[in-house]
């Protein structure tokens, strides 16, 4: 039986800014997902046994706060009206920070809403990606964005696309988060998805810039502690590295519904969130039915889903065969195999050898030089005097 962990929602694909890199192929359009194709999501999730004890709900693949309070109060509302007894249900928004206030900083307090927001580092950066649709910068207002979520005390990460050129700035960076109060920070490299291509994927010496950056970036955070205490793709490399050998790993993006999208129509996809909106013949565009007139527990006998399983497992097995990062990584993210690649049945990607191999290599890299602590038996520590936090530390 599937279980659903992860719930991705569009509940418009409209965006009030025009990213560069953006993969979205419909942020044009104002469509709003409707009420009654909420219900029935949400009924048919809850009645399918496919969800256990937590179900994370997260709303994006648009900009979701260009809808209303109002709409999201509605929203939640239907879920707690649908949801059985001793579910617990958490909500985040990704979003680009340009239209926080006030309201929505009381209602992200009120329902306890998990908050990432988009931001590049300084201006200079920011604003090479994020514009507005008249080709503007959209810094001074994500800026301010994040200032009042912190005057407001309102909890949030930020996730930054990382391009060639942020990976010869990791001081800048760094420093930049620091001014800012920003302590929670995720790395994501440009990448060629969609119709997209990455033009820092061309570049021959990408992965060691990667490497080089992550590496100092996590030397300033340990020479500065309590700065900026969680980094995501550090922490998540000493999770997969440091654990029992017999500990189960779970790569979401290659299990079936574990990431469940729908898209404000109400077309379901499941595997690599990225894949709902793509086109593709032979998976028939990765839709595996419309909750409004299907049944989601029937969707996995689709033809369509079958063959995408299919091709996505031999890909799994493939690397598992051939990758000596399989036991950190679990078969890669399928969507990164489909771009780069034009096939799931397939191993290594720029993608995965950036984000997981190298990332993996900076923490066993740092593992063999850490050297016995010097008040004796009380044992190792990790380079740079780091306080390792392993336990408890979000899978995505």
């Amino acid at each position: 039986m599937p279980r659903i962990e992860l719930l991705v929602i569009q509940p418009t694909p409209f965006c009030n800014i025009d990213c560069r890199y953006c993969y979205l192929p419909e942020r044009n359009s104002k469509a709003v997902v409707a009420p009654e194709t909420l219900v029935n999501l949400f009924s048919q999730v809850f009645a399918s046994g496919w969800v256990q004890d937590c179900l994370s709900v997260v709303w994006h693949a648009g900009e979701p706060m260009v809808l209303p309070v109002a709409f999201y109060r509605d929203a939640f509302q239907i879920v707690e009206r649908a949801k059985p007894s001793g579910l617990t249900v958490t909500h985040s928004f990704q979003t680009n920070g340009t239209l926080v206030d006030d309201a929505w900083c009381d209602f992200f307090a009120e329902q306890r809403v998990n908050v990432g927001v988009s931001i590049d580092g300084p201006k200079h950066l920011h604003d090479r990606n994020r514009l507005t649709r008249s080709g503007r910068g959209t810094f001074d207002k994500t800026i301010r964005g994040i200032r009042l979520l912190r005057r407001r005390e309102i909890p949030f990460h930020v996730i930054s696309v990382l391009t060639i050129a942020s990976m010869a700035a990791p001081h800048e960076l760094f420093e930049f988060y620091v001014e800012e109060g920003i302590e929670r920070v995720c790395f994501n490299v440009e990448e060629s998805e969609g119709d997209h291509v990455s033009n820092s994927f061309a570049d021959r010496d990408v992965e060691t810039a990667y490497y080089r950056f992550l590496s100092e970036f996590w030397r300033l955070s340990a020479a500065m502690p309590g700065k900026i205490p969680f980094i995501r793709e550090i922490e998540h490399a000493l999770q997969q590295v440091i654990r029992p050998k017999d500990a189960p790993f779970n790569n979401q993006l290659v299990e079936p519904f574990a990431i469940t999208s729908m898209d404000w129509a109400g077309n379901i996809s499941t595997f690599s969130p990225e894949l709902l909106g793509l086109k593709n013949p032979r998976y028939r565009d990765f839709l595996l039915g419309n909750i409004n007139r299907d049944v989601l527990v029937d969707m996995p006998q689709r033809a369509n889903f079958m063959d995408m399983l299919e091709d996505i497992e031999a890909g799994v097995a493939m690397c598992r065969e051939r990758c000596q990062y399989f036991s950190v990584c679990g078969g890669g993210e399928p969507v990164n195999k489909l771009a780069e690649n034009g096939t799931f049945v397939s191993t290594e990607t720029t993608y995965c050898r950036l984000t997981k191999m190298r990332a993996t290599d900076l923490v066993l890299d740092a593992l063999e030089r850490v050297q016995p602590s010097p008040a004796g038996p009380s044992g190792p520590s990790l380079p740079f005097e780091m306080p390792v936090r392993v336990q408890d530390q979000p899978t995505r």
